[in-house]
């Protein structure tokens, strides 16, 4: 219980899923917004018979799908629209062809599926749609076709349009859109080309054929996650702090180039962090940016530092450095403290000493 208490206070709950407080707050959150204003909207709109229900039962199973799970597949603007609209068409004609109800409901279901299959829009509150349609009673079956637009059509649009505000708003994009692959013949990460690539995902899910309803991006993603996972665990969760190179020498943003150079020469480094007087890194100047530039030896720093520059916290696990100076090529990283002020530095020389000695430990 007390393990319990403080992983709800850092933020994650118990369990295999690992909700995080800000998730689990902003699907409640959306939810109640998203059925309120759904219901409210669809009341405003007049017409159909009076013991029609303005808001359908499958809306709350869209809403668990776009405020808990808005990066599934399953929960995209086209699922959940055609989803819903397609599905009751089909529910609407069931309940028209078909005069007992358990049959209708069958029919209603086993059509909708392959149907929502086949048009690339398999959202299951629709499988809901269709039921619900079929066996709706005499409201549903004198409203007619005009049920799929009032009220299933005008909760959907609803929904999904609080999905957008509410997820956008509070850190979460939707839609939901996975990292491209590379166009063919583009260069690629170093990580990526001795690793999984996105087509590698995709041809492991063809290959499968069972119907898997995720994303080949998001799969590669999630590997990749577990592989820095393992590989901080391997370096036993060791921290940028006890790495970095804490005497560093700096130079602030009007000092001159020649500065910059006789610091560089001296004590042999190949970049200088660009603080301000109270060490806020606002840049970073390089070897190539004093040597490789035509500058004047009294043009200040400032003029050929890059800005703005990439830090990393002392507390941050040193296996990201490896998809930030491998991927990205960065060859300096300032590292700054909670105060947010620079607090060392640390090179590629520090993080290939550190996987070094992890695959001499890993050696049986």
């Amino acid at each position: 219980m007390r393990a319990d208490r403080r992983a709800w206070a850092t933020g994650l709950r118990p369990g295999p899923v690992g909700y995080r407080r800000a998730e689990v707050l902003r699907g409640g959150f959306g939810a109640l917004v998203g059925i309120a204003l759904a219901g409210l909207t669809a009341s405003a709109v007049p017409g159909g018979p009076a013991g029609l229900p303005w808001i359908v039962a499958p809306m709350g199973a869209t809403a668990v799908l776009l405020f808990a799970a808005p990066a599934s597949p399953l929960a995209q603007p086209w699922p959940v629209l055609a989803g819903n609209t397609v599905s009751t068409l089909v529910g609407v004609a069931a309940g028209k062809l078909l005069d007992d109800v358990t049959p209708a409901a069958a029919v209603a279901v086993g059509v909708a599926v392959p149907l929502m299959m086949v048009l690339r829009c398999v959202h299951p509150p629709g499988g809901a749609c269709a039921l619900f349609t079929a066996v709706g009673g005499a409201a549903v079956h004198d409203h007619g076709w005009a049920f799929v637009l009032w009220p299933v059509g005008v909760d959907t649009v609803v929904l999904l349009l609080v999905a957008a505000l509410v997820n956008n708003l509070t850190g979460r994009p939707y839609p939901h859109v996975p990292e491209s692959p590379p166009p063919p013949g583009a260069d690629v990460p170093p990580t990526e080309r001795v690793g999984l690539r996105t087509e590698d995902v995709r041809a492991a899910m063809d290959r499968l054929d069972r119907g898997l309803d995720v994303m080949p991006g998001d799969v590669l993603a999630l590997v990749r996650e577990a592989e820095a996972h393992a590989l901080d665990r391997r370096l036993g969760q060791l921290r940028v702090g006890a790495l970095m190179a804490r005497d560093v020498r700096t130079v602030q943003p009007q000092e001159t180039l020649y500065r910059a150079r006789m610091l560089m020469n001296q004590h042999a480094v190949k970049a200088l962090p660009v603080v301000t007087e109270d060490r806020r890194v606002v840049g970073i100047v390089t070897v190539h940016d004093l040597f490789n530039l035509d500058v004047a030896a009294l043009d200040p720093v400032s003029r050929v530092m890059s800005s703005p520059v990439t830090t990393v916290g002392v507390d941050t696990p040193v296996s990201q450095l490896v998809g930030l100076m491998a991927d990205r090529g960065l060859r300096h990283l300032p590292v700054v403290g909670d105060d947010d002020r620079l607090a060392g530095i640390v090179t590629r020389a520090e993080l290939v000493a550190v996987l070094h000695r992890a695959l001499v430990d890993a050696r049986p």
